[in-house]
């Protein structure tokens, strides 16, 4: 995130009015600068990776009609990351009423008593700055949020303060009238109750409130935007229809079509405290879409990014774990850590009726799968004869948590030179991957040698925490 530009120094209604500053609403705010970004050939989403075709095109063109806009897609989708960017599309800077409840703007005070002081202060009347960053809010929706988080509610201590039901001084305004000005997001938006989404109907098209059977026409200019799974509809709540009709446009979001775009969500999201080379990472990538496609899975709850994304975090912390105890200076994942991936991350998945018992079964061979995809898509046309004719011998190569990098790299049989090539077979197979020191050319390597498993060419045993190939 770049660091915001000093804060304006304008301090008066009258000061603002001499610098030529205009009003724009915020719809013509965000339409301008989206504009502004497209004509400069500059990425108005970044950090969104596989919705450029798809999403992208639709919400922008959205933005600019104005509209507030629901996204419905499955869990781990990127809906939350790409209503976040679009504080992206605001002013960095916008002047505001000093003190005021709901951020107006100086040339349009909107509530009794900011009105009251721009009469009584004229020029005077005192200007705040509010950065992009704070005109942004969200909301988890729950079951019990309430109207009052919302809209607003009557403040018994205003009252007690000698203030009449009818004074609209009385109100404490909620989370909506408090982004003026701003975006308002609202995440999971059918797990709000129905009788609460019936509240939002004046705000999301006459752009008033009413509390408590009083009406306060305030002209709120606000973006509301809101995420649902299209499940909920059924299974814990719905979008009520008005509710849906208010909405300008519908979205749907998906996972990531193309590998790549999976493999950069991960290497985007992932806070990894070891090094995790590209082909771990693709083979995460690639089980994540084999088990997103399963019929062993319940495709209604989705696969998340999440799940990849955990993946990577927790081989990584594989790594570290034998590079701590094996005295390694670096921390490398390698294939044996995928395992433990299978291990924790079985509980992220929902299967379908009828599959209980078979979890582990079916993780494990899709994870296979997406380990030979990766193979077959690095090692094309390298000739693994030696290797296999070595391990026949009767060589074993042993691999496993306690077994450091250095240490199955001294444990690899030696092979001749390779006919009519400048290096040796295990030179090539790093060479592929891009591995160059100890770590990630034994992660390169066990690659190998897992793939030559699964094409039946060697035999694999496992006892706990040692993997032997032979």
């Amino acid at each position: 995130m770049t660091q915001p530009s000093a804060t304006p120094t304008i301090g008066t209604l009258g000061e603002l009015r001499a610098s030529g500053h205009e009003l724009k609403p915020l719809r013509e705010e965000i339409r301008a600068n989206l504009l502004a970004k497209l004509a400069a050939g500059e990425d108005p989403w970044p950090g969104l990776h596989g919705f450029e075709g798809t999403v992208v095109p639709q919400l922008e063109r959205a933005l600019i009609a104005g509209h507030d806009v629901v996204l419905l897609g499955e869990r781990g989708q990127g809906k939350t990351r790409l209503l976040r960017t679009l504080v992206g599309l605001l002013d960095e800077w916008t002047p505001v009423i000093e003190g005021s409840e709901l951020g107006e703007h100086p040339y349009e005070p909107i509530t009794p008593v900011s009105r009251r002081r721009a009469a009584d202060l004229g020029d005077d009347l005192p200007v705040a700055w509010r950065h992009r960053e704070e005109r942004y809010a969200e909301k988890l929706a729950t079951p019990d949020t309430s109207v009052a988080d919302l809209i607003g509610d009557v403040d018994p201590m205003r009252v007690a303060e000698g203030r009449s039901l009818g004074d609209p001084e009385t109100i404490h305004f909620g989370l909506i009238p408090r982004s003026h000005r701003g975006i308002v997001a609202i995440n999971e938006l059918p797990d709000l109750a129905e009788r609460i989404q019936v509240a939002m109907l004046n705000v999301m098209e006459e752009r008033d409130i009413q509390i408590r059977g009083y009406v306060l026409r305030l002209p709120l200019d606000v973006l509301v935007m809101a995420s649902a799974n299209p499940e909920d509809y059924t299974n814990r709540g719905r979008i009520i229809t008005p509710l849906k009709d208010r909405f300008g446009a519908e979205i749907r979001t998906h996972y990531p079509l193309e590998v790549e775009d999976e493999i950069a969500v991960i290497r985007q999201e992932a806070r990894l405290v070891g090094d995790v080379p590209d082909h771990l990472v693709e083979i995460l990538a690639r089980f994540t879409r084999a088990l997103r496609e399963s019929s062993a899975v319940d495709q209604r709850s989705g696969v998340s990014a999440r799940f990849a994304i955990a993946g990577a975090e927790t081989i990584a912390a594989a790594a570290l774990h034998r590079a701590t105890t094996q005295g390694e200076d670096q921390a490398v994942a390698r294939v044996v850590d995928l395992e433990t991936a299978v291990e924790v991350l079985g509980g992220k998945i929902e299967f379908e009726s009828g599959e209980e018992g078979r979890s582990l079964e079916i993780l494990t061979h899709l994870l296979r799968t997406a380990t030979a995809e990766t193979v077959r898509h690095h090692f094309r046309g390298i000739d693994f004869a030696l290797l296999v004719e070595a391990l026949d011998g009767g060589r074993l190569v042993t691999t496993g948590e306690h077994v450091s990098a250095i240490d199955f790299l001294s444990g690899l049989p030696a092979l001749p030179p390779v006919e009519d090539a400048e290096s040796d077979l295990y030179d090539q197979i790093c060479d592929r991957l891009g591995a160059t020191d100890d770590g990630s050319r034994a992660s390169a390597i066990e690659l190998a040698l897992e793939g030559l498993f699964l094409a039946r060419k060697i035999s694999k045993d496992t006892d706990g925490a040692e993997t032997v190939y032979g």
